[in-house]
Order: C-alpha cells, then sequence, then structure tokens
C-alpha cells in the first residue's frame, strides 16, 4: 500500500513537471516567434482592443469598491492604535503595490484567459487551426503572438488606470465618510508615493498579461474535441492563470522589495 502511494505521488509530481515543462517550451516559442517577421497588426490591433480597452470596465470597477473598502479597513485598524492619519499613505501604497496589479490580474485572467481558451478552442474542434496550416500560416505566430503581445502591453496601462480609480475611491471614503480634509488628504498621498511604488505595479501588470494570454492560447490549443473539451480547456486556462498570477505576484515582491 505504501508503494502504491509513493507510485501515485511521484506519477504526479512527473506529470506536473512535464507540464511545466510544456508550458515553458511554449512560451519560449511564443517569443521567439514576437521577435520574427511577419507581424500580423491588424490581430495585434483587434486583441489589444479585446483585451484593453473592453477590460476597462471590470477593472475600473473592481480597483473603485477595493481602493475605498481599503481605506475604511485601514481607518478601522489604525483608530486601535490612534494611526488614523496614516489611511492616504497606506491606502495608496496598498493600491499601486499589491491590490492593483493583482486584483486587475485576476479580472483580466477571468475575463480574457476564458475567452481566448474558447476562441482557439472553437477554431481547433471546427478545423480553422488545420486551415491555417494548409494555408502555409503559422497559428502561433498568427493567433498566441498578436494576443499575447497585445496583453503585455495592455494590462500595465489597465493596472496603471486602476490604481488612479482605487486611490480615487479611497479618497470619496476618507473625504466623505471618515472626515479627512480633501487637500490634505491628497498631499499625504502624494508625498508617500515613490516611483518605484508605481513601476513595479506596472511590471506586474506586464507579467501578469504575458501569463493570461499564454494560458488562454497555450490551453486553447492544447483542447479537446467537442464542446466538453473547449469547457475544461476554458476552465483551465483560467485556473492556470489565477493560480499563477498569485505566484509571480509573491515572486516579483520577493525580487522588488526583499531589502
Amino acid at each position: 500500500m505504501i508503494e502504491r502511494g509513493l507510485a501515485s505521488l511521484g506519477r504526479v509530481v512527473l506529470d506536473g513537471l512535464a507540464g511545466a515543462g510544456r508550458v515553458a517550451l511554449y512560451a519560449l516559442t511564443v517569443v521567439s516567434h514576437l521577435l520574427r517577421p511577419p507581424f500580423y497588426g491588424r490581430e495585434f490591433l483587434h486583441a489589444l482592443m479585446q483585451i484593453g480597452w473592453l477590460s476597462l470596465p471590470v477593472v475600473g470597477m473592481t480597483a473603485l469598491f477595493t481602493g475605498a473598502a481599503l481605506a475604511l479597513q485601514i481607518y478601522a485598524g489604525g483608530a486601535r492604535f490612534s494611526a488614523e492619519s496614516v489611511v492616504p499613505s497606506i491606502t495608496a501604497i496598498g493600491m499601486v503595490r499589491e491590490l492593483g496589479p493583482v486584483l486587475g490580474g485576476l479580472m483580466v485572467a477571468a475575463r480574457v484567459a476564458s475567452s481566448i481558451a474558447a476562441e482557439i478552442g472553437t477554431m481547433k474542434v471546427t478545423e480553422q487551426i488545420d486551415a491555417l496550416v494548409t494555408l502555409s500560416t503559422d497559428p502561433l505566430k498568427y493567433l498566441a503572438a498578436p494576443r499575447v503581445l497585445a496583453a503585455t502591453l495592455s494590462v500595465p496601462l489597465l493596472v496603471g488606470i486602476g490604481d488612479v480609480i482605487g486611490i480615487m475611491g479611497g479618497w470619496m471614503v476618507g473625504t466623505g465618510r471618515l472626515g479627512f480634509n480633501s487637500a490634505t488628504y491628497i498631499k499625504n498621498t502624494w508625498e508617500y508615493l515613490e516611483f518605484w511604488d508605481v513601476g513595479s505595479g506596472l511590471v506586474k501588470g506586464a507579467a501578469f498579461g504575458f501569463i493570461v494570454a499564454l494560458m488562454g492560447c497555450f490551453y486553447g490549443m492544447n483542447s479537446g474535441r467537442g464542446a466538453q473539451g473547449v469547457g475544461a480547456a476554458t476552465k483551465s486556462a483560467v485556473v492556470a492563470a489565477s493560480i499563477l498570477i498569485l505566484a509571480a505576484n509573491y515572486t516579483l515582491t520577493e525580487v522588488f522589495f526583499s531589502a
């Protein structure tokens, strides 16, 4: 019984390592296609619109309510130590360093990774990808590369806009609910924010965008046949993107702020 248990555990570990290797090789292949012509500008612009512009409402609403709730929580916690004055600075730092990039990335993962996986998976099921190969068009170059590039460039912009909206949400609660002076709140927010606080969040946004599009393309192109296969690929893309975003967030935070 012990041997069977160890054998099962070993198979799970080996399967996990094999899957990680396939994803890593796929990522390297996609990156190599980004650096070589031909470039499909129309596909890139379409992906930029779908991933960036159309994701702005959900990211903005998420950031607004997150910033407002964060201000309330920090005020409630700071009141225990007579430190209510830290609300503007901690709200801003928390938004731009962590909550803005992570929640923005997760919202984009929920919306975009599922959409990409479903779209490419359906193309595979209906043999449209085989048709691209017949027409001497590389599916990775035509389908994956523009989407990965568009997500890598657009998600940092979404994160930056979300940061501003989140800080505004904290300002609205701080001035309208908690009794802060508007000018003082803005002054404290501006004084305690540093360049790298914002820059680190934008770098995280680029990494998260790359992960989201990569997972959507990977699981879409490896989806099973039929509606059930496409559904499973969509679910796997969202789950994998979300987990990798959280793991990458910890890794990047360790690199940026471990000192």
